[in-house]
């Protein structure tokens, strides 16, 4: 009995034992786990950490600055700044004393608008084209991509005609190389009179600005570009095998993979113009901001900031409802 007893009680001890074992060798893949991810944590945030000090130094310090600028009646004095408290008052005289910076706001906004559509369209009609198979598609990539390489601020400001801003004198045939009336022309040869004068300026404006179209769609092509090549060969086979045109192809397989891409390309253009040095309101600030009216020059940024972020808003709001998520 006594040997049966002893028995018993070392064999539950010498499972327990195996069960602890077990529980340790758990134990010690939990927290090499954990470690591991920890350092992968730490891997990230030391990849990012220059990224960090300059976002903070560079853009959320001035990014407070300027609003509190905004507020406030900023003086320049010898060893530092002098701040003195005006409340809503620069707000106020943006909007209803200064009356260049709300002309221009409109007519920034109202180029916004018909601009955008058509930067739009033309991205993914030449996006559409580059990517068939032909001869020279890379070499015609390449030149749709070019403007994004050189649009730097003097060489737009000579292709648009602003070419005295530069420094240069003497280059206005040149800038008239990128400004002909050919649509002027076009419409005269074909025998078309008696339009409307608001839709003469209407063709005109967008005539004149087809050059600017062109160079400002160069990262919404690239963009279209690789929603369609994301789009899977076995969707254009089902359709060829249901008989699909390239027409319905286009609005049933194409548009709807690269609905998510119109939104973002959306977005993108807007940013791009409104945030476009050579546009008017940015123009007004900075001149504002050389005139050393600092606070003037914020509160005008800020309402530009806020109608920009309620732009953006606005059409993610409308846009999205339109959008197809293969994931839905």
């Amino acid at each position: 009995m006594s040997d049966e007893k002893i028995t018993e009680h070392i064999e539950p001890t010498a499972s327990e034992e195996a069960e602890k074992l077990r529980g340790r060798k758990k134990k010690s893949r939990r927290s090499s786990l954990i470690s591991y991810q920890r350092r992968k944590g730490l891997y990230g945030l030391c990849f990012i950490s220059l990224w960090l000090v300059g976002t903070v130094i560079f853009f959320l310090i001035p990014l407070v600055k300027s609003l509190i600028y905004s507020f406030c009646n900023v003086k320049i004095k010898q060893g530092g700044i002098d701040l003195v408290w005006k409340g809503f008052s620069n707000y106020n005289s943006a909007v209803n004393s200064d009356k260049k910076f709300v002309d221009n706001l409109e007519a920034t906004l109202i180029e916004t608008l018909w601009k955008t559509p058509l930067i739009i369209i033309f991205s993914l009609f030449i996006a559409v084209i580059l990517n068939q198979k032909f001869k020279g598609r890379a070499l015609a990539r390449a030149i749709f991509f070019l403007p994004v390489i050189i649009a730097t601020g003097p060489v737009f400001k000579i292709i648009s005609g602003d070419i005295t801003s530069t420094g240069n004198t003497g280059g206005e045939q040149f800038s008239t190389m990128f400004s002909t009336d050919l649509v002027g022309e076009l419409m005269q040869f074909l025998g078309i009179y008696g339009i409307s004068d608001k839709m003469s300026l209407i063709i005109s404006t967008v005539a004149d600005n087809i050059f600017g179209i062109v160079w400002n769609s160069g990262i919404q092509i690239l963009l279209f570009l690789a929603a369609l090549q994301n789009i899977p060969p076995s969707a254009r086979e089902a359709a060829q095998i249901e008989g699909a045109t390239s027409w319905e192809f286009f609005w049933k397989i194409t548009f709807p993979y690269v609905s998510p891409f119109i939104l973002a390309n959306l977005i993108f253009t807007v940013i791009d113009t409104f945030t476009n040095p050579m546009n008017t309101v940015m123009k007004r600030i900075l001149d504002k901001k050389n005139e050393w009216a600092f606070g003037e020059a914020s509160a005008m940024a800020w309402i530009y900031f806020l109608i920009i972020i309620g732009a953006i808003g606005l059409i993610t709001f409308i846009v999205n409802k339109f959008i197809y998520y293969e994931v839905e």
